[in-house]
């Protein structure tokens, strides 16, 4: 056990120390609260639009539909890929990575730490201030209360894991940096597309059948969509538990990859300079 603590103590003091550099963006953290107030309502305007000129019975209930949306804002910087750390871009493009390579540590674990912790940060800072304003909200903006003690368990337990997803998508945007030298094109390109595969644009429900029956066997709702609707009832506590572990069985797999790939643009990691 002692081994196993000095060999994680780099990375829990990496976590550690990012946590609480993040935690200090307060100024930050208000307008991005203020932000996604303003998303909030104009998503859930819009969805109550669309229900109301349909004839068709919806997917969710319009309560289920708020909670979808409130979450979302309150838990952006979870779901996001597009949410990034630009010291790490930095050290890549100038290649003052080359520093990072001398630390005894598995870099593709130390930045996975970094992450987490920087998300953390922003989750801590902004999703209580939404989630109280929310759930006293008039209808139908309300954000209602979980399906049941079941329900919110497993929302907690599929939101972490859903991070720890995510963290490991986003990964392979720094690991295409080292290929590309620019962030621009992985950035633009795997968040805007795991923007949509989420959820975050139109929640899962509403899309087509055959694209839902594509989108279910993807990581990219694991970590928003799986979530939402847990809280609500829509995926019951059953579901949610083997949604749990397609979680737990993807994490590995985009780890294992992450760490091969890693490796792989080390191997050809050219750093000119004295």
């Amino acid at each position: 056990m002692s081994q196993l603590a000095a060999m994680l103590k780099p990375y829990c003091a990496a976590f550690r120390i990012r946590l609480q550099q993040n935690l200090q963006y307060r100024v930050a953290a208000l307008a991005g609260i203020a932000t996604q107030f303003f998303w909030g309502f104009m998503l859930i305007m819009i969805l109550e639009a669309f229900y109301r000129g349909s004839d068709a019975a919806p997917p969710m209930s319009m309560p289920q539909t708020a909670a979808y949306i409130w979450l979302q804002q309150a838990f952006l910087v979870f779901v996001a890929l597009w949410y990034r750390d630009g010291e790490i871009f930095r050290l890549i493009t100038t290649g003052q990575v080359a520093y990072e390579l001398c630390r005894p540590t598995n870099l593709y674990l130390f930045w996975q730490a970094r992450l987490l912790a920087q998300r953390l940060a922003g989750a801590l800072l902004r999703c209580l201030p939404i989630l109280l304003v929310a759930l006293v909200m008039p209808q139908p903006y309300r954000l209602p209360l979980p399906a049941g003690p079941g329900a919110f368990g497993l929302f907690v337990l599929t939101l972490l894991t859903g991070l720890l997803v995510n963290v490991s998508i986003s990964m392979f945007i720094y690991i295409l940096t080292f290929v590309t030298l620019s962030p621009t094109g992985s950035l633009l390109l795997i968040g805007v597309v795991g923007e949509l595969f989420a959820g975050l644009i139109i929640p899962l429900p509403l899309m087509p059948e055959w694209l839902q029956r594509i989108l279910y066997w993807l990581p990219f709702r694991l970590a928003a969509d799986l979530p939402f609707r847990v809280w609500s009832g829509h995926i019951p506590v059953p579901q949610a538990l083997a949604g749990w572990g397609q979680q737990l069985v993807w994490l590995v797999v985009l780890v294992f990859l992450g760490q091969l790939a890693m490796r792989r643009a080390l191997t050809r990691l050219v750093i000119q300079g004295g």
